[in-house]
């Protein structure tokens, strides 16, 4: 491959003309060189200089001219400049050293050659430089182009010095492994498996960051099956684990519900990129360890595992410092309602069940039927067909019915302020009872979804609970 070609732009001829005015040698590193091998778009670009990077990023933000924005983190040594479309990160080369308890290294000026050694793995450690005797020259010292063509992932030093300095490496191994379908290098590999108790020092949030990139992957089971091979899930993420194994009683077993739910996530990847329901996908069986139940005539049963996720989930997401807003509540909504549709699908599909099915989705109706489409794992290929083909009913009824009975969403045509004026009420049960029993009478069919019906419907209800109209105009 000819890697001038592709560094012709107006960016990297400015930043050459840059550095080579300063005197300063200057490279592009990591995933942005690593990019172009996979022939994968990139904007991000990493530039390292052999001396102040701030000082280098200042003077080509002034040959951008207008539109460019500088941002300096002297702290840190580094300066992103922005421009159109493009962010360019320029960094000092430097040399790290760390202390046991911390991930954050004590940072000297160094070499070329430093910095490389500093990288996380070697597809991210090659460098191409950007100086004009040298333009588009590869600087690979640990055969990154190599493993790049044997899909590895591998560390340029020692594995076990690379993740006990920064145990977030960790992470990020089995998250490039996952996004890239790559195979991890043994030795890394088993450096995995004697460093996973450093993860302990990696914040919450940063491991969450790394899941998140996990399961976006195009098949998220392989980095969550490494993850459990290394040990790394047990110590971050012990309820999913928890899910493991079978069981076996008087010849009687059950799926491994850990394999199962990893292939439901995959079956939900080939049709979404909505992280959070790709989170409710990997919990959506998450209370079955704790409801799971042998019964001499039945066997194995996890009964209401659904409800049971349902509460578990704010203490997930708390403790993986996941948002605890609407995207949690989004995720507790669809774990609560995935055995709804499927029990629809293996009765008789009636207006009434789809109707409240409906009522209680809202919005996500679609959401939680590509959830249960993605639920039948089912080895028997007629079972699976058949639960398929009644999913099909249960999805036509829903746009049947949503279509006459505008459920989605749904508020009482009559609400409890009509209830309180005509029978001249103060809140009270019986207000709540009204209105229940108004909601349900829609859902069932037996009332249209509309205000003059509903009213008429109030007023029978209400007579036979006593209550008389003082106010009916």
């Amino acid at each position: 491959m000819e890697l001038k070609e592709h560094f012709t732009g107006k960016i990297f001829n400015l930043i050459s003309e840059t550095a080579d005015e300063l005197g300063l040698e200057c490279y592009v590193v990591g995933g942005y060189v690593r990019d172009i091998f996979l022939n994968r778009p990139s904007k991000d670009i990493d530039i390292v200089v052999v001396g102040s990077g701030i000082e280098i990023a200042e003077a080509f933000g002034k040959k951008l001219g207008r539109g460019a924005h500088i941002s300096v983190f002297k702290n840190f040594g580094t300066a992103q400049v922005k421009y159109r479309d493009t962010e360019v990160e320029f960094v000092g080369a430097r040399r790290e050293s760390y202390s046991h308890d911390s991930r954050k290294p004590i940072v000297e000026d160094g070499t070329l050659e430093d910095d490389q050694n500093r990288r996380d793995f070697t597809i991210n450690a090659m460098a191409v430089c950007l100086n004009r005797t040298r333009f588009g020259e590869l600087v690979d010292p640990f055969g990154g182009l190599d493993d790049l063509k044997e899909r590895t992932i591998r560390t340029p030093l020692d594995p076990d010095i690379t993740f006990s300095d920064d145990p977030l490496r960790m992470m990020r191994c089995i998250r490039f492994a996952t996004q890239l379908n790559f195979y991890i290098d043994d030795d890394t590999f088993q450096a995995l498996e004697r460093n996973k108790e450093r993860i302990k020092i990696i914040s919450r949030e940063r491991i969450a960051d790394e899941l998140n990139k996990i399961l976006l992957s195009p098949v998220p089971s392989k980095g969550f099956v490494d993850l459990d091979r290394c040990g790394l899930l047990e110590l971050i993420f012990p309820e999913l684990v928890a899910l493991q194994g079978v069981e076996v009683r008087n010849g009687k077993g059950h799926k491994d519900n850990f394999y199962h739910t990893l292939e439901v996530v995959d079956n939900i990847s080939k049709v979404t990129d909505n992280l959070w329901l790709r989170w409710a996908t990997l919990l959506h069986d998450i209370g079955k360890p704790r409801t799971k139940r042998w019964e001499p005539r039945t066997g194995w049963t996890f009964r209401n595992h659904n409800y049971i996720g349902e509460k578990m989930i704010p203490d997930i997401f708390r403790k993986m410092k996941l948002p605890m807003n609407e995207k949690m509540k989004y995720v507790q909504k669809l774990v609560g309602l995935h055995m709804r549709p499927i029990v629809i699908a293996d009765e008789e599909v009636t207006d009434s069940a789809v109707r409240r099915l409906l009522f209680e989705a809202g919005d996500d109706i679609d959401d939680l039927m590509m959830l249960c489409e993605a639920d039948i794992t089912s080895k028997n290929e007629a079972r699976k067909q058949r639960f398929l083909d009644n999913f099909k009913l249960v999805r036509q009824k829903l746009k049947d019915l949503e279509e006459k009975d505008r459920i989605r969403n749904f508020q009482p045509p009559v609400d409890g302020a009509e209830i309180m004026k005509v029978f001249n009420l103060q809140p009270c049960r019986e207000i709540g009872s009204l209105k229940s029993s108004i909601k349900d009478a829609i859902l069932d069919g037996i009332i249209p979804n509309e205000h003059d019906a509903a009213f008429e419907y109030m007023l029978k209800k209400a007579e036979q609970m006593g209550l008389k109209p003082v106010n009916l105009s």
